[in-house]
């Protein structure tokens, strides 16, 4: 009894200029939890059946004729492109944004410009169909279909009756099966997805990024048939309220049937782990009449709830029942908001700092060694789980693109914040030339409505993203006003490079420093930070009254090869030359990368830094890397891990200090900057140590500090330099806590003694 799904028929769109059928398209309201079978008690629970697992799998150019045979195997969840034998150029297609890069790039041609908004299809076929059986029970009320996410589009046909068309690529879609379901036998499921975005209409989101190359259809997400009785449970949202440590339940019932039906909506508060029952409030007693549907609102107290963080991932489960239908829908005490006045997150009415990185999920589709990694477990729970908690991170941006369902899940039950963000990147205008894409607001308005339903009782989504560095008005202007009323925990919205929708809500800014590399000459020295305050670029900002939040710096990828991606050639040329080994060149971007991480995180003028980024894609081609050594086994690169790992403690350290060179026998006083991260005040030892790479002590100096709860300060130190020149040395700060048994904070420079 754990899902709790919903169904709303949107009406009918207007005919469409692409091979896609005009049907009612239908939405999802919310989707609570993984799905289990069950027994049917009839009039008494829900029975949930699991689709997962290997379907029947076929291509077509045409939209309507179902293929004849099924040769071709693939898992659900899955993407097409692993299917068995596999299908010729099953992603090979070029987005209209991608294209535009290019040819301004001048690496595609510019007669490809013309008609380029469709994007270049350079395969066969414009639709994958997809075959599964399943037996159905003895007959009850209600059967519903629900499809977590697929890509580029969806169809279904239940034993040869075409139900419907839905046209999200990034939030689930529900079907009535009532009406061509075979009770008590036999029943053959088609679904039709699109094979790339161009089957869909031109203003719909089908996901829009200038630098995937790659796009993969699927349904990607896992598929549940579930059967109960009237009335059902179309969804349920929690919405925690920690001051008066209660619950508000607005949960929609309706009834299918063709008689009115009385009933009781019964609730009950319970801990996910031991069951242990906190709160069981009146039955709510609610007619219906036939085909209606009602929500019902409530406050539930939880005396002395126990509040859900990262540090703490302590959930509940509410077990909602109308006598025909139950449903478990799972939630933390979590509250999460930002702070025009102080400009800093709050977790739980407490400042709250975060400390990250990015996943891009759909450009790690197009990645040759992502297989069916996203869909297994143990995978999952590790890279969410133990190796950010390896890093020191609390929080992550979903960039570009949605996960499956169970991610969100596993980052619940790990400890997790997450910046959830709809698959818009459309840049502004005068980006690229002739380049421009509009939204169609009121559909925009329909899926985001899907996304938040899906995904608004998940204590891990702490913010909304709207968008990812796009530039258009209708945003703040329609669309985050228009569903933003609808989660009840009022989460932040961001909204880009646009202005800010609300008064607290954040603003994203992404300095990369080295940007200039790839354009031309690099003339950003990393010796610059010593006389920067961290404060934003003038007029970088589209609010500055606003709370910032880095989430994305660095523009230093690195293929897992070693190898300079596109952006970063030139950069690496001007840092290093040519004649560098891949581990230099790899010990150069931890290094670097760390110096910026300390520097952004010691000013203290951002809520969160979110570095960029910690999964993508890696090949030959590729605009951006991330930092496996061994994706697959989720080994991190040494020395990623070795710098980042210390860059991103809670205790944080940086030395304002990257001159190449000391001199031999001079004194010098060093700038040292901490932060501290911890709810509570904090003392220890400062060290300053010169060293050779064997770590021979050269020079040394200590003091103590102390900061003040989630503080800063400066301390600084002298040191004298040896009088003998040393080449490759070590300038190492080290802070060390009193009575805590955490390792303490390295911070480094490379450095070489040298003659007056």
């Amino acid at each position: 009894m754990i899902a709790c799904v919903s169904l709303e028929e949107v009406g009918t769109i207007p005919a469409m200029n692409r091979p896609i059928a005009t049907q009612k398209f239908f939405r999802l309201s919310a989707l609570i939890l993984p799905v289990f079978l069950l027994a049917i008690t009839a009039g008494a629970e829900r029975a949930t059946l699991s689709l997962d697992g290997i379907w029947q799998i076929e291509d077509s150019v045409s939209a309507t004729d179902i293929p004849a045979q099924f040769t071709h195997k693939a898992s659900v969840p899955g993407l097409a492109n692993l299917a068995k034998p596999a299908f010729k150029n099953v992603d090979d297609f070029y987005a209209r944004e991608f294209l535009a890069n290019r040819i301004r790039s001048k690496i595609f041609p510019e007669d490809w410009r013309t008609n380029y908004w469709l994007g270049k299809v350079n395969q066969d076929r414009n639709y994958f169909w997809y075959r599964k059986e399943f037996k159905a029970p003895a007959q009850c009320a209600v059967a519903m279909l629900k499809i977590n996410k697929a890509q580029f589009g969806t169809a279904v046909w239940l034993n040869g009756k075409k139900l419907g068309e839905y046209a999200g690529c990034f939030s689930a879609s529900h079907w009535n099966l009532a009406d061509a379901i075979r009770w008590n036998g036999d029943n053959t499921l088609i679904v039709r997805i699109g094979a790339h975005p161009a089957v869909l209409p031109d203003n719909y989101p089908t996901g829009s990024d200038f630098e995937k190359i790659k796009w993969t259809p699927g349904i990607y997400d896992s598929v549940s048939v579930f059967f109960c009785e009237n009335p059902v449970i179309e969804n349920v949202q929690v919405a925690p309220r920690i001051a008066t440590s209660e619950i508000v339940v607005q949960t929609k019932v309706k009834n299918y049937g063709a008689a009115p039906a009385a009933m009781d909506l019964k609730q009950r508060v319970k801990s996910w782990k031991g069951n242990r029952v906190t709160a069981t409030p009146a039955p709510q007693p609610i007619t219906l009449a036939a085909g209606e549907e009602k929500i019902v609102t409530q406050t539930i107290p939880l005396p002395n709830a126990h509040l859900w963080s990262p540090e703490d991932p302590f959930l509940y489960v509410l077990d909602t029942s109308t006598g025909g239908d139950t449903v478990a829908t799972r939630f933390g005490m979590r509250e999460f908001r930002f702070d025009h006045a102080t400009k800093r997150a709050y977790l739980n009415g407490k400042v709250y700092y975060l400390r990250g990185s990015n996943i891009t999920l759909h450009r790690f589709f197009e990645d040759p060694l992502c297989q069916d990694l996203p869909w297994r477990d143990s995978w999952v729970r590790e890279l969410l789980g133990d190796l950010p908690k390896k890093m020191h991170w609390n929080y992550f941006r979903f960039c570009i693109g949605p996960v499956p369902d169970r991610w969100l899940d596993i980052c619940d039950e790990m400890g997790l914040l997450i910046q959830n963000e709809f698959f818009v990147w459309t840049g502004g205008p005068g980006w690229y030339k002739g380049y421009s894409r509009t939204h169609d607001a009121d559909e925009m308005i329909r899926q985001y409505q899907d996304w938040m339903r899906d995904n608004w009782n998940h204590p891990s989504v702490a913010v909304w993203d709207a968008n990812n560095e796009t530039k258009d008005a209708s945003f703040g202007d329609k669309i985050i006003p228009a569903v933003r009323p609808l989660d009840l925990s009022n989460r932040p919205w961001e909204n880009s490079y646009n202005p800010p929708a609300g008064p607290d809500d954040p603003v994203e800014y992404h300095p990369y420093l080295m940007s200039g590399g790839y354009f031309g000459k690099l003339g950003f020295k990393m010796s610059d930070l010593e006389k920067m305050d961290g404060k934003p670029r003038k007029g970088a900002l589209p609010s500055d009254t606003n709370p910032p939040l880095i989430n994305e710096y660095g523009w230093l990828w690195l293929n897992r090869d070693g190898s300079p991606t596109v952006l970063t050639t030139n950069v690496y040329t001007q840092l290093m030359g040519t004649n560098v080994t891949v581990a230099e060149r790899l010990a150069t971007y931890a290094y670097l990368l760390s110096g910026k991480t300390e520097f952004w995180r010691a000013h203290r003028q951002y809520a969160g830094i979110i570095h960029f980024v910690y999964l993508t894609c890696s090949y030959h081609g590729v605009y951006t890397a991330d930092h496996f050594q061994n994706v697959t086994r989720l080994k991190l690169e040494p020395h990623f891990a070795d710098y980042m790992s210390e860059a991103f403690k809670p205790l944080g350290l940086y030395v304002n200090f990257f001159q190449p060179t000391l001199q031999a026998g001079a004194s010098r006083e060093f700038q040292v900057k901490m932060v501290n991260d911890y709810s509570e005040p904090v003392t220890g030892r400062l060290t300053l140590t010169l060293e050779t790479k064997k770590g021979k002590v050269l020079a040394r100096t200590e003091r103590p500090f102390a900061m003040d709860a989630l503080g800063a300060g400066d301390f600084p130190l002298a040191l004298a330099a040896p009088a003998t020149p040393q080449a490759d040395c070590i300038l190492k700060a080290m802070a060390k806590l009193d009575g805590k048994s955490a390792k303490p904070t390295i911070c480094r420079r490379w450095v070489a003694i040298v003659e007056k």
